[in-house]
């Protein structure tokens, strides 16, 4: 996987070879009395350009955290409906980009080997994004291909258990599988936890786009899509993080912040049990789901 890397081409940046994956060390004046500023050093979370380039046709760029690109692929490629399962991805490799702007962040390539079938199918949406952290919707061509509701999911007879008690449980573990956001302060993360309540695994990214798709593809590979569970995010619920969740058959979702009013649209729409605000003691369902 490519380590984060710090930019020499910064004055103000610090090359530390051992820096965590994720982020950089930066000078800062850090002021602790309201007042007087003093030098420090601090942790900065990274953030590079990655494409995602199907069969040699670049699709998407995206602002991305430098880490765990492999899942990040298979995610997108899932949740956007590109593929269908992650055996129609028959090879992905992650390469530094062959054209690297002086000045700027490191900048990276997926590289996704697609059956023809599948291939073909992704250029008839022609459907470009030019990805960024906040958007879920940048550069689509024209409203008529913005895919606001996703489809409908069947019932499941355990949405009931995703209740106030078992967020209750779960939400205050979310800060222990945030180590990138512990140091940086400005990172994402989409874990999953079984009905139990045990937080199974987590992606960190500095988009919550991508973290989700991250988990997805962690997901996929461990064959827990559409299993009984959750989705935890430390952001609010957009209607793109929802309706993400209802293409690869993730039924649950609890959010941190609130849900916008799309949002919530989408999780009735696509039977979504939606919590937002979980803040325990303090929780809101939005939506039952089923």
């Amino acid at each position: 996987m490519p380590r984060s890397l710090a930019h020499p081409e910064e004055p103000s940046s610090v090359v530390d070879p051992a820096a965590p994956a994720g982020l950089v060390r930066m000078s800062v004046q850090r002021s602790v009395d309201g007042a007087s500023l003093a030098g420090a050093d601090d942790w900065l979370a990274d953030e590079v350009p990655v494409a995602l380039v199907f069969n040699g046709i670049s699709h998407a760029v995206m602002m991305a955290s430098p880490l765990d690109l492999e899942d990040f692929a298979l995610g997108f490629a899932l949740s956007e409906g590109i593929v269908a399962s992650a055996e129609e991805l028959r090879d992905v490799e992650v390469r530094p980009a062959a054209c690297q702007v002086p000045g700027s962040p490191p900048a990276w390539e997926v590289h996704i080997e697609l059956s023809p079938r599948r291939l073909e199918g992704l250029k008839q949406r022609r459907r470009t994004l030019a990805g960024r952290t906040g958007c879920g919707v940048c550069g689509i061509e024209s409203l008529q291909a913005l895919e606001l509701l996703p489809p409908t999911l069947p019932a499941a007879d355990w949405l009931a258990r995703v209740d106030a008690a078992l967020l209750a449980r779960v939400m205050p573990r979310l800060p222990a599988f945030q180590p990138l956001n512990a140091r940086a302060g400005a990172v994402h993360v989409a874990a999953w936890a079984d009905l139990d309540g045990e937080l199974r695994w987590a992606q960190e990214d500095v988009g919550r786009h991508n973290a989700l798709d991250k988990l997805i593809g962690v997901l996929a590979r461990q064959g827990q899509l559409g299993a009984p569970g959750l989705v935890l995010m430390s952001s609010r619920a957009s209607h793109e993080l929802v309706a993400k969740c209802a293409r690869v058959g993730l039924q649950a979702l609890a959010t941190v912040s609130a849900p916008t009013a799309l949002g919530v649209q989408a999780a009735q729409a696509a039977g979504v049990r939606l919590w937002g605000l979980c803040r325990p003691p303090r929780a809101v369902l939005y939506t039952p789901g089923g």
